[in-house]
């Protein structure tokens, strides 16, 4: 995981409003709406990241970490999709929210059974959120151009490694 220190005011306002939405002490369904709301007001641009993390690796996606909040209660990552690259199927240990700020990210949802419940392509502007249980999903860049995405946790994920609690085959 690669950080990088951004200040704008875009992120500012962001973290600022995920901390009030927090604040609010919503069950998990409840906050990722919450957060869903304040990304959708402070969704970043794809110059949030310097030009040579824009285009992500060869070899898999690529996550940039710029925000993480001082008690461990979010943080804020970019992520970096070339073309065919994916996720495993996994679910999380917490909310996440995700908004897409350059290209399309498609998205398979899961049943506990593993069965194909849902699929969506989420264009540049679209943001969703979720909480465990029923979280089980698999993104991937379907497209034949880099996509971004900005996800935000329910903890401090550079702390713990991954959003993943599990890897399904």
């Amino acid at each position: 995981m690669t950080t990088t220190t951004t200040s704008t005011s875009t992120l500012t306002d962001l973290a600022a409003g995920v901390r009030t939405a927090i604040g609010q002490h919503a069950d998990w369904h409840g906050t990722a709406q919450l957060v869903a709301e304040e990304l959708r007001r402070h969704l970043p641009t794809p110059d949030v990241l310097t030009a040579e993390q824009r285009l992500g690796s060869a070899d898999r996606y690529q996550s940039h970490t710029l925000h993480v909040e001082p008690d461990g209660s979010f943080s804020i990552i970019a992520l970096v999709w070339r073309p065919g690259q994916l996720t495993r199927i996994h679910d999380h240990v917490t909310w996440c929210v995700f908004g897409v700020i350059q290209g399309v990210e498609h998205e398979d949802l899961y049943d506990a059974d593993l069965n194909l419940v849902g699929q969506s392509d989420n264009h540049v502007g679209d943001v969703s959120g979720f909480a465990p249980p029923g979280d089980i999903h698999r993104v991937n860049n379907t497209s034949d151009t880099t996509a971004i995405s900005i996800h935000i946790y329910g903890t401090d994920v550079t702390r713990i490694g991954s959003s993943a609690r599990r890897y399904y085959n």
